[in-house]
């Protein structure tokens, strides 16, 4: 679909369009979706060990186009001292990424490399300028062997995502460089869990099976049933999404029948850590006990025949031993954001049994798991260079624009709060834009999961201190969302601030960010509801009034009703404005200066009880 972005890049640098290539949806893979991708040739030169074989297993996940180094929050990892202390590393960047699983690999002779989808989708400029294409490029030179879709790789529905599979050049944008054509993933994206809601079957593969020199291991991709909740009806149009659960065990049947034992699940779900920290025992006091969410109930749900989980979507890192249902230790994995960490595990294949030793007992060995830092210390690997340097001179004409000053870092996505001062930012530009449609416009709200970052004042390039650049905003806000207007009851309004923490967003709330002038008390003492204060929801100082009309701003995701919010979806009187980043710009432009930057809300607008 066109965006905001691709347009302005046709201008700045004359792309020309073509229709774009790219076959049916299953077109990319053979029927039996086996592939020998073993690795052994070029990561080291270890001897087959008889009956048992240490295969690893190099994972990460949620990666979302990051090919740069994030910055700010979002390009640190915490790190659990010796003292108990933690402190802050830097971290990510796929040239760091590459110099890691590259480093990693060595001395390992069965290495098969995985991830855990949202490798694409709500990326930074460099990446989503162009469709993503950049980054399907990264990982097909890291090596990437598998990966299961996430929720963001819908973000452009169903037709792009088999693009990003098969390749072909884009159908609005066309191609971007004089005669090289997009060819494609070179991995196969898993989505057993998502069927084409006419014919009934995966709009990709299910699984894909890994073999090296007699040893196989299979892997099935899901993302969260959920996923139809977190993106915009287009991207979801026609497509049916399934339990992760029942999934998984139908195809873990599946691929026992066909000889497969050792299996590992690829699922775009996750968890919430007891520790921020990527090193924490997850299993003190017991075996899973340091973590949380929807993935323990999921992996406790999938059958013994799955062997190891790798996880993603909360952009969390953990490394957890939850028991299957039938009682034995099985890990569950997750390795952050950004490629900030990546997993490294071992599995123990059994020849005779063509299964994964899960314990001990017998052969001296068990699952191991770790979670590593992509420091940012180490060498850069060349060929990541010389891609972020090409793409970066495509990008240059639109990305290096100054739209406006920051007098300090404003946290978004970085801040660890249920109110950021980005996030309130956003709400007070897009409110501005609304108003500017429609002088009756009184509130905006904004959801939490679309500000992708922070922003921060040191200059990333040679734009100097406290100036944000078209790049740096588009890394903030980088969907395509246009800002809607609908009328709303009080009633109404009320409602959807009471939808942040009941129903689907009770066991993780979605706290929406207001515009100036909103103000409330959120006392998550309580549960459900109630935890909305009603009597102190003022606007401007008033109360709010259940039969009044009010003209709210928001983004056209939740104009659609996304995160749960229905009482957003139920607006009346629509009127839709221009695309959120526009509105953006255009507000940091039109209120900051060299002499005046912008300096970072105080984000006091929800008082907080715990």
């Amino acid at each position: 679909m066109p965006t905001r972005t691709n347009r302005r890049l046709r201008t700045a640098l004359g792309a020309v369009a073509t229709l774009a290539t790219a076959g049916a949806l299953m077109a990319a893979l053979p029927a039996s979706a086996a592939h020998d991708r073993g690795h052994g040739s070029g990561h080291g030169h270890g001897q087959d060990s008889g009956r048992y074989q240490d295969v690893q297993l190099l994972s990460f996940n949620d990666f979302h186009g990051n090919l740069e180094p994030p910055a700010g929050s979002s390009g640190q990892v915490t790190e659990k001292q010796a003292d108990g202390t933690t402190k802050q590393v830097d971290a990510g960047g796929v040239e760091y990424l590459a110099t890691s699983l590259r480093t990693a690999r060595k001395g390992h002779p069965y290495s098969v490399t995985a991830a855990a989808g949202d490798l694409i989708g709500a990326s930074p400029l460099l990446s989503g300028l162009f469709h993503d294409e950049p980054t399907v490029e990264a990982m097909n030179k890291l090596d990437l062997d598998v990966t299961s879709v996430g929720n963001h790789e819908f973000d452009e529905g169903a037709t792009e995502l088999a693009r990003m599979q098969n390749g072909g050049c884009n159908p609005t944008d066309g191609c971007y460089e004089a005669g090289k054509k997009f060819k494609g993933a070179d991995y196969p994206y898993l989505a057993a869990n998502v069927t084409d809601e006419k014919t009934g079957k995966p709009i990709l593969k299910p699984y894909y099976v890994w073999k090296h020199k007699g040893v196989k291991v299979g892997f099935i991709g899901v993302t969260l049933e959920g996923t139809p909740n977190i993106v915009s009806a287009s991207g979801v149009k026609g497509l049916k999404f399934h339990d992760e659960i029942e999934t998984v065990n139908k195809y873990a049947k599946i691929l026992d029948k066909q000889g497969v034992k050792s299996i590992v699940a690829l699922i775009h779900e996750g968890g919430a850590p007891a520790s921020s920290a990527y090193n924490y025992d997850c299993d003190s006091p017991g075996a899973g006990d340091g973590v949380s969410g929807p993935i323990v109930d999921i992996a406790k749900g999938i059958t013994p025949k799955v062997d190891a989980l790798v996880t993603g979507h909360t952009h969390n890192a953990y490394v957890c031993t939850i028991p299957d249902p039938a009682g034995n230790p099985r890990m569950v994995t997750s390795a952050s954001s950004y490629g900030k960490l990546y997993t490294d595990t071992t599995l123990t294949y059994d020849r005779r049994t063509k299964d994964v030793v899960r314990t001990a007992v017998k052969t001296g060995k068990s699952v191991k798991s770790a979670n590593h830092v992509v420091s940012r210390t180490q060498d850069k690997a060349a060929d990541m260079t010389a891609l972020i340097g090409r793409w970066n001179k495509l990008a240059a004409p639109v990305a290096n624009q100054a739209v406006g000053y920051i007098s300090a870092d404003i946290q978004g996505r970085g801040a660890g709060t249920p109110e950021e001062p980005l996030g309130d930012l956003i709400a007070d530009a897009q409110l501005a834009h609304a108003k500017s449609l429609d002088p009756k416009a009184s509130l905006a709200l904004m959801n939490p999961g679309g500000v992708r970052s922070d922003l921060v004042h040191k200059a990333s390039g040679a734009e100097g201190d406290g100036v944000v650049t078209y790049g740096e905003a588009f890394t903030v806000q980088p969907f395509s969302n246009t800002v809607n207007l609908v009328d709303l009851t009080g009633a109404q309004v009320v409602q959807a601030l009471q939808q942040q923490v009941s129903g689907s967003n009770e066991a993780s709330p979605k706290i929406l960010q207001p515009s100036a002038g909103l103000t409330y008390t959120l006392d998550m003492t309580k549960s459900g509801a109630a935890r909305v204060v009603t009597d102190s929801i003022r606007l401007n100082g008033a109360a709010i009034d259940p039969a009044a009309t009010y003209r709210v701003a928001m983004n056209s995701f939740l104009a659609g009703g996304g995160d749960g919010f229905a009482a957003l979806g139920a607006g009346t009187n629509p009127l839709v404005g221009a695309d959120d980043l526009k509105a953006f710009n255009d507000y940091l432009t039109a209120n900051s200066s060299a002499a005046n930057p912008i300096a970072p809300p105080k984000a006091d607008r929800i008082t907080i009880v715990k």
